[in-house]
């Protein structure tokens, strides 16, 4: 685990030293590949330290997951009308972001005209 956060911290300072819109992780992991293809790492050599992230990934990336738990009865009740509420709405700001995008863009090109 060691050697994929040492990867990590060296893509990230990469990224922010060469001014690149690029996550450091991101950078890590091309870091990462770059080893593998040059056989300076064995993919078994990691498996202990992946494994155990990818064991723990729902807690890092899906807290909300937790509360779920919490309320198992909620969601088994009311769980077909939370995922519609949820499905609407994502398409109401995905749509109301789109107009809005184009309306400003629209504005820019009728100012520069």
């Amino acid at each position: 685990m060691f050697v994929l956060f040492a990867l990590y911290a060296l893509g990230t300072w990469l990224a922010s030293a060469c001014g690149w819109p690029i996550p450091g992780g991101v950078v890590g992991l091309a870091l990462l590949l770059v080893v593998f293809a040059l056989n300076g790492l064995k993919p078994a050599h990691l498996q202990l330290g992946a494994g155990l992230l990818m064991a723990e990934m729902l807690l890092f990336f899906i807290p909300a997951l937790m509360s779920l738990l919490d309320y198992g009865a909620l969601v088994r009740q009311e769980g077909l009308r939370i995922l519609l509420v949820i499905c609407t709405s994502t398409l109401v700001v995905m749509l109301v972001t789109a107009l809005t995008v184009d309306a400003v863009f629209r504005w820019g090109v009728r100012r520069d005209a």
